[in-house]
């Protein structure tokens, strides 16, 4: 009952309303008068309004006053004070100061008039102790019924105040998240471009190099040179767009697929015409990978052979990828010909390029060792675990 009406403090009201009517007649209470059909409309009057009582609670104080008073100057009674203890507590639960000041204004003036209309059949009891005792019966009621009002008033309150603090940290965390996320796209977005920048301009300028040291000797070599830097230009043109319509409306970018392995070929052949060697090794059982796997192991070969482009000039390089049972092992190596090894080889040509192979890596909880070889060279080492997708 109490959690079907809950949602409808009406009905609770008419409920309420009902039990103190009920209260109100014999045995209770008697109904007297010189007409008992009035004394009864009279105690209706008194109860009915409750029905409305968390509306219009200090209108509902005056509206049962008035048969209150009716009550006291006919039969110098009153059947309902229990109305006005639920009354009293619904104003100082839900009005504002205000009103309760001037609810306790009303209702004391209230029972001083009702103790002066009361009159004891027979022999009458001492005045001053009778109308004390009243006094302080009728107050007390009304004194319990304002503090647990007060008590609502101030415990809902709190759980307002509580609720809008867990609304404001709810929408802090979002906005946090808001932030983490956009600063990982970007982190994101920083990362694709250096691979995808470094690896062209590596390519375009070895090819242009090639091209120069040609055009004297071989002007178709060198022609076919210029249109490969060309070509190279457009495709790291093309995949700067892709990458940054990211950044843009869903209406306003039409993205192209992401690298897979598939593009391996192509990949390695740019460097091949850059002038870099490279040797592409399979071992173990191919399967498929998610897209996120491959899009890593294309992006970390590339950043490894751009390395050896850069900073291992005539050198040649290997590629090696191993299929095992959930993971896969990735290495790239070259043979440093030509390099005048330094330390600042070590960083793997700063910036995002160690980091962002550590990352990828990361990602698919696996770990990027890169150093020097042994008996020369360099060699850049992970595995990555991943499940086979299915089918």
């Amino acid at each position: 009952m109490l959690g079907s009406t809950r949602g409808h403090p009406l009905v609770t009201d008419a409920v309420l309303a009902a039990v103190v009517f009920a209260l109100s007649l014999p045995p209770f209470t008697g109904v007297s008068g010189r007409d008992p059909a009035v004394a009864l409309l009279l105690v209706l009057a008194m109860t009915v309004p409750l029905v409305w009582r968390r509306s219009w609670p200090f209108a509902v104080l005056l509206v049962i006053t008035a048969p209150a008073i009716v009550q006291l100057v006919t039969n110098a009674q009153v059947t309902d004070f229990l109305s006005f203890v639920i009354i009293f507590y619904t104003i100082a639960a839900y009005s504002r100061p205000a009103l309760v000041l001037a609810a306790v204004v009303l209702l004391e003036l209230g029972i001083v008039f009702g103790i002066g209309q009361i009159k004891t059949p027979g022999t009458r009891v001492s005045p001053p102790v009778h109308e004390v005792v009243v006094w302080a019966l009728a107050s007390g009621l009304l004194g319990i019924a304002g503090l647990l009002g007060y008590y609502v008033r101030t415990n809902r309150q709190a759980q307002a105040t509580a609720r809008g603090e867990q609304a404001e940290q709810a929408e802090r965390e979002r906005q946090q998240q808001v932030q983490l996320a956009a600063s990982a796209e970007r982190a994101r977005i920083a990362r694709e471009m250096h691979d995808i920048v470094a690896h062209n301009i590596a390519v375009m300028i070895a090819l242009a190099d090639g091209a120069v040291y040609t055009a004297k000797n071989d002007g178709d070599q060198a022609v076919e040179l210029m249109g490969q830097v060309s070509a190279t230009g457009r495709t790291a043109l093309t995949e700067m767009r892709r990458l940054l319509g990211v950044l843009r409306q869903p209406a306003e970018s039409k993205q192209g697929p992401q690298p897979t392995l598939a593009d391996l070929g192509k990949m390695l052949g740019t460097f091949r015409a850059a002038g870099l060697p490279v040797e592409l090794t399979v071992a173990g059982e191919p399967f498929s990978l998610p897209p996120s796997a491959q899009l890593a192991v294309y992006r970390m070969i590339t950043e490894a052979l751009t390395n050896t482009l850069k900073h291992a000039a005539g050198s040649a390089a290997a590629v090696g990828l191993e299929y095992r049972d959930g993971e896969i092992e990735l290495e790239v190596s070259d043979d440093g010909a030509g390099l005048a090894r330094s330390p600042g080889r070590a960083g793997v040509s700063g910036g995002h390029g160690i980091t962002g192979m550590r990352e990828r890596a990361a990602v698919f909880g696996g770990e990027v060792s890169a150093g020097p070889r042994p008996g020369g060279g360099w060699r850049v080492r992970t595995v990555l675990r991943v499940e086979k997708e299915s089918a």
